[in-house]
């Protein structure tokens, strides 16, 4: 019996594997099986699924993605208001998390629509807990921005958090990611690299950022990645006369006063501001 049969309309988020298909959960299936719409990021992805798991696709599959999902959510809305379910799947894991789905969750609710999940594999909560960190309290910031001002700022509040920290690169873009925690965070700061989860070829490398580094040089990386980085270390105590020290000592190697800073900062952990007043201060002289 279908959703409209049922009279019992809703979008509903499914969770898919993030690589074995085994993962599928029979609640999964049954939930696209039942539904009157499967709205999808991929529909080519989407119908392989389907295929595995010998459910028919019917003409019910629809292609949702983040270019139209602005568009679309009205058309779901639409379809859930007439008492249809929806089912709404993205390339891998759970809708919404780094992936489309958001935007018709926060339409659906807003016209006062049922919503309902069923959950799947994370490739986040996989690494996070496969690295080995503290997971009472942590942060996912999902991919990074590429470049800019906002990626400086995005980092920044990485280097400092205290919680264990979950991020997804790409294969291509990896090495440098982890090049940049290296120089802010310094090249001790543990870090664990998960990629190809749940897959044939999964892997899990858990070491320093440093080695880390020098580990993706060494050639082409596969695969999607999830760097968890270790919490930011207590900041120990350092008095003015030692910071003073530390900020001659980059000064005097040639450092402008904001790359003295950061240095200064990362060695003492202190707020790299603090650095850079005394920076500024000891130029004017």
């Amino acid at each position: 019996m279908t959703g409209s049969e049922r009279g019992t309309g809703a979008l509903v988020l499914v969770g898919t594997p993030i690589g074995n298909l085994g993962d599928l959960t029979p609640r999964a299936i049954d939930a696209l099986r039942d539904a009157d719409v499967i709205a999808a990021e991929d529909t080519r992805r989407t119908r392989a699924l389907l295929t595995h798991a010998e459910i028919p696709a019917r003409g019910r599959v629809r292609a949702v993605h983040a270019h139209n999902e602005r568009e679309s959510a009205a058309t779901v809305v639409r379809e859930v208001e007439a008492g249809r379910r929806v089912a709404y799947v993205t390339d891998a894991g759970m809708p919404g998390i780094s992936d489309p789905g958001s935007r018709l969750v926060r339409a659906c609710i807003d016209a006062g629509l049922a919503v309902e999940v069923v959950p799947g594999p994370s490739a986040a909560l996989s690494a996070l807990v496969l690295s080995g960190f503290p997971t009472e309290r942590f942060a996912f910031e999902g991919f990074l921005p590429r470049k800019g001002r906002e990626r400086k700022q995005r980092l920044a509040a990485v280097v400092a958090d205290d919680r264990t920290t979950v991020v997804f690169e790409s294969p291509r873009r990896v090495a440098a990611t982890l090049g940049d925690l290296r120089e802010l965070c310094g090249p001790l700061r543990e870090v664990a690299v998960a990629r190809e989860l749940t897959k044939v070829f999964e892997d899990v490398w858990r070491g320093t950022l440093g080695d880390a580094v020098d580990l993706a040089a060494g050639g082409p990386a596969r695969g999607e990645h999830v760097i968890v980085l270790g919490p930011a270390p207590e900041a120990p105590e350092a008095n003015d006369e030692e910071v003073d020290a530390h900020v001659r000592a980059a000064l005097a190697e040639g450092l402008s006063a904001r790359d003295a800073a950061v240095r200064v900062g990362r060695d003492l952990g202190i707020p790299r501001r603090c650095a850079y007043e005394i920076a500024i201060a000891l130029r004017k002289r």
